[in-house]
């Protein structure tokens, strides 16, 4: 027996000894793997915007199920993101047009995740192909009619007492049936503060029903914000199609650009390769953008012609492409008429 535990004990003694071994011996690569786990897995509260590109539209809108066929090109540009990356957030010390930005600055409250956020991106993409499409056919003169309206959360505040999330349609008011944002809010406007209210969403394609306590919040009274999308039927058959990695609001006028190419058969580039930015209003009025340097950059990477840029972002558009040098037009436009007028007379 005492032979069979000292064989025992020796044993134990020996692989003790030898895992200790391995750990001494190989330190540097075990910190190493630990470090490469820590830097790809743990997320910072950070993301890092930098020169982005241009997507060119060509393949991504159709009139009458075929591509526009143009000389030159119409391109968004967009912004390049890294989200909660500690090697993205590094290298932005040293790379000086990258930049950091707090993920505070990012989402509208702090109780609204990033998921969230990009959620509401999404929907304002989408929101912004409807905007653009009626742009469109409005200065092109052509007739069409709203078949559908539906409204979509895309805030709720951190101190609403309500179960409605982002992403939501309402389509109930205390059992009234209701389809835009301002038939919510007029419904909404009728009741008092304090009062709970019940709501018909649909969410996940399943209609749900849902609550809400009313309370003063910049006169909305239910502390949610909603846009609304527009289903629209018109003698073009208009397509528009986006990645998954697409998001936002700040390619309207550009879109709306195309399709009034597409649907007048107007091949406003002439040869040119056409970059710009701007969100698009149903009036057709162009709204400033965010990241507007990093889009300048991206365009000139891109070897773009003209750079059409909201009349907010202007300044910083045409200081960015006088510090880097950049061979490029900008062209500041307020609407989409502006856009047409000058791409038309150049």
């Amino acid at each position: 027996m005492m032979a069979k535990e000292n064989k025992g004990y020796t044993l134990t003694k020996f692989k003790k000894s030898s895992l200790l071994n391995i750990i001494r011996d190989n330190i540097l690569f075990i910190v190493a793997i630990l470090l490469i786990l820590f830097i790809n897995f743990v997320k910072i509260p950070y993301q890092v915007e930098m020169p982005g590109g241009v997507i060119d539209l060509s393949d991504r809108i159709k009139v009458d199920g075929k591509e526009l066929n143009v000389k030159g090109s119409y391109n968004m540009a967009y912004v390049e993101v890294a989200q909660g990356s500690i090697v993205y957030y590094l290298l932005a010390h040293v790379i000086p047009d990258w930049e950091i930005v707090k993920m505070s600055d990012v989402v509208y409250a702090s109780s609204e995740s990033i998921e969230d956020a990009n959620k509401r991106d999404v929907i304002m993409m989408e929101q912004s192909k409807d905007m653009a499409t009626i742009a469109a056919l409005e200065a092109a003169e052509l007739p069409y009619e709203i078949v559908k309206k539906q409204n979509k959360v895309v805030y709720v505040d951190e101190k609403a007492d309500t179960d409605i999330k982002i992403g939501d349609s309402i389509i109930e008011v205390d059992g009234v049936k209701v389809d835009s944002i301002e038939k919510v809010s007029n419904e909404i406007q009728k009741k008092e503060v304090g009062q709970k209210i019940s709501f018909k969403v649909i969410r996940d394609d399943k209609e749900i029903d849902v609550n809400g306590v009313l309370y003063d919040a910049d006169g909305t009274k239910v502390g949610v914000a909603a846009v609304d999308t527009y289903d629209i039927k018109c003698d073009k058959k208009i397509s528009i199609s986006s990645n998954e990695s697409e998001s936002g609001p700040s390619g309207g006028m550009m879109m709306s650009l195309m399709i009034y190419s597409g649907v007048t058969n107007k091949d406003l580039t002439k040869g040119r390769k056409v970059v710009g930015t701007g969100t698009i209003n149903l009036d057709g009025s162009v709204g400033d953008i965010g990241g507007v340097k990093f889009k300048v950059m991206g365009a000139a990477k891109a070897k773009a012609d003209v750079f059409l840029v909201p009349e907010g972002n202007y300044e910083e558009a045409v200081k960015v492409a006088k510090e880097k040098k950049y061979k490029i037009e900008i062209v500041k436009v307020s609407t989409l008429q502006d856009a047409i007028d000058y791409l038309e007379g150049e």
